[in-house]
């Protein structure tokens, strides 16, 4: 199953997900294919032209570039979510899109697909850790395989 991972560039939640025989949907697959691109000619995490357009599926066009342009990005991403795996008030270094908006957004479209979602609390102790990782493991163990 393929299990929307939140913050998009937790590399952890993606390993766990991985662990736990689904295929994880975060944002590093995409940043590699900008990067391994060969006609790529500005840094890979630049806003491109192609990101802009497809982020209008997504948010108006008054919405600002950035968020248009993490929308062209997320935004084929969430369509591919079978379930999702939330982590709520994350720390920075757990993962971050770098935009507060963009995560609203994120987390307001996947809560309009009609799918298993678990939203956990980033933990601040050791305990609330296992706490977190035990409903993690859980709600991976009971969805459907492929």
């Amino acid at each position: 199953m393929k299990v929307f991972v939140f913050p998009p560039n937790s590399l952890i939640l993606a390993d766990l997900v991985e662990r736990f025989g689904h295929e994880p949907i975060v944002i590093m697959e995409e940043i590699r294919k900008k990067v391994t691109t060969p006609e790529i000619d500005s840094p890979p995490l630049n806003v491109s032209e192609e990101e802009l357009i497809r982020g209008l599926r997504y948010v108006a066009v008054e919405t600002p570039s950035g968020i248009r342009g993490r929308m062209g990005i997320l935004g084929p991403l969430i369509d591919q979510a079978e379930a999702a795996v939330i982590i709520e008030n994350a720390d920075f270094a757990f993962g971050c899109s770098g935009c507060a908006r963009t995560n609203i957004l994120v987390k307001y479209l996947l809560g309009q697909k009609e799918i298993p979602i678990l939203k956990v609390e980033y933990p601040s102790t050791v305990e609330n850790a296992e706490v977190m990782v035990r409903k993690i493991v859980d709600f991976l163990k009971n969805l459907s395989k492929p």
